[in-house]
């Protein structure tokens, strides 16, 4: 069952064309909105929407049964709604997932592309590390309800190890409730899609893209997202699909914050 996203809307002067931006976990759609008004400044006949995952920002908590399925029906459901209608996805990490699984769910009819930023269409394994998204939920769940302001849940976050720039990230979803600031997210839901993320190939949906859809792959050389295989695979299926593009920018995971510029172009040259 799908629920009624939260979203933003940064529109153009002459919108003939909608674009949705699908943030990553632990996000919001905020998360793009410095991409969305770059492209819409120089796309002014389209309009950008801003949309809030299940889970995330101003979007219902705790849904039932979550999954990467469950957020994909969440977006077609809305954007079938956009007016001009939606031609274009993008979605980063978790978010490009979401977007690819929306183009497999085929109830966009005036989709024309799909750009999944820094995202393995294939399941993985787990990540490891103090800063991948499951240790940083490991560090939510064992802090305190609330907190005096979000300066002492930023500086909880870096006595735990947590970066000062994800500190800050994550204090974006912390919010003021009867006198107390707390975390905003239901950790058990984050935890569920995260795994669903993690377990799900969609690999078919790249190698034999709905209709006359183009999927857009977007790499961060520095991230460590995409293994060599992950690589190589994604090059073979570009060479024989004129369909699928493969694109290496010179970035880590965050590539719309490491390349900005870079992004903008790539975004107007693919989604022409």
């Amino acid at each position: 069952m799908s629920v009624e996203l939260a979203f933003d809307r940064v529109n153009g002067p002459r919108p003939q064309r909608t674009i949705v931006f699908l943030h990553g976990i632990l996000g919001s759609g905020r998360n793009l909105r410095g991409t969305a008004r770059r492209f819409i400044a120089e796309r002014p006949d389209w309009n950008a929407w801003l949309l809030d995952l299940r889970g995330h920002g101003g979007s219902p908590k705790g849904s039932p049964n979550p999954s990467l399925e469950a957020a994909a029906a969440d977006v077609v459901s809305l954007a079938k709604a956009a007016s001009p209608p939606v031609v274009a996805i993008v979605g980063h990490s978790f978010g490009g997932k979401v977007a690819l699984d929306s183009a497999r769910l085929d109830g966009l009819p005036a989709l024309e592309h799909v750009v999944v930023i820094d995202s393995v269409p294939g399941s993985r394994e787990r990540l490891t590390g103090d800063d991948n998204a499951l240790a940083i939920i490991d560090s939510l769940e064992s802090l305190p309800r609330g907190f005096a302001s979000r300066s002492d849940f930023v500086e909880v976050m870096l006595a735990r190890g947590t970066t000062r720039a994800v500190a800050e990230w994550l204090a974006q979803s912390v919010v003021q409730e009867a006198g107390e600031f707390r975390f905003n997210l239901n950790l058990r839901e984050i935890r569920a899609l995260i795994d669903d993320y993690l377990a799900r190939d969609l690999w078919p949906v790249v190698e034999h893209p709905p209709d006359a859809i183009r999927v857009h792959l977007v790499i961060g050389q520095r991230s460590g997202a995409y293994s060599k295989s992950d690589r190589d695979r994604a090059a073979q299926i570009a060479a024989f699909n004129q369909q699928v593009t493969v694109d290496v920018l010179p970035a880590g995971h965050w590539i719309h914050i490491d390349d900005p510029i870079g992004l903008l172009r790539l975004l107007l040259e693919r989604i022409d």
